[in-house]
């Protein structure tokens, strides 16, 4: 379910980058540092009749920009990936989901260090599942929430979605 608060940023997590919009992959629930998102195997098959790999990826990377959209100011703080991994387990035959969530205070530590210092790294390791519960897929990182460069336009102008 997504919170009422948050409906324009389960548009903007999924849309603002048409390369993400044309998989088809969509917000599940967003509440306070809370985030679920869906890749529907729908589009997203490979020659082999399994879920696309990058398809996945996708999926995985995108946990920094849905979980920033719920647990940061994002008037003044901007999303980064510095660094992905992700391990696949087993072939994805159905659609896939993946859930991240912060704590109150990791959230608040990472925001506060971001404002005073311009920057905050933080990890997330994350389960990609398939229809069934089966993990499919274990994705690990550290992302980065950064001051809002002077200028940029918080949403983005439908120009720079692609």
């Amino acid at each position: 379910m997504i919170d009422e608060k948050y409906a324009g940023a389960a548009e903007l997590a999924v849309g603002a980058v048409g390369a993400i919009k044309r998989t088809g992959i969509r917000v599940v629930a967003l509440r306070d540092r809370y985030a679920k998102l869906l890749m529907p195997i729908e589009g997203n098959v490979n020659h082999v009749g399994m879920m696309y790999a990058g398809s996945l990826f996708t999926l995985g990377e995108i946990a920094g920009g849905a979980i920033h959209m719920v647990s940061f100011d994002v008037t003044r703080l901007v999303p980064i990936v510095k660094e992905v991994q992700i391990r696949f387990r087993r072939p994805a035959m159905t659609d896939v989901t993946m859930e991240v969530e912060l704590s109150e205070e990791e959230a608040s530590r990472i925001q506060t260090e971001a404002l005073e210092k311009g920057k905050a790294d933080y990890v997330l390791n994350l389960e990609l599942e398939d229809a069934s519960g089966e993990v499919v897929s274990i994705v690990g990182g550290t992302w980065q929430v950064r001051t809002m460069p002077k200028g940029m336009q918080f949403p983005p102008s439908a120009d720079q979605s692609g």
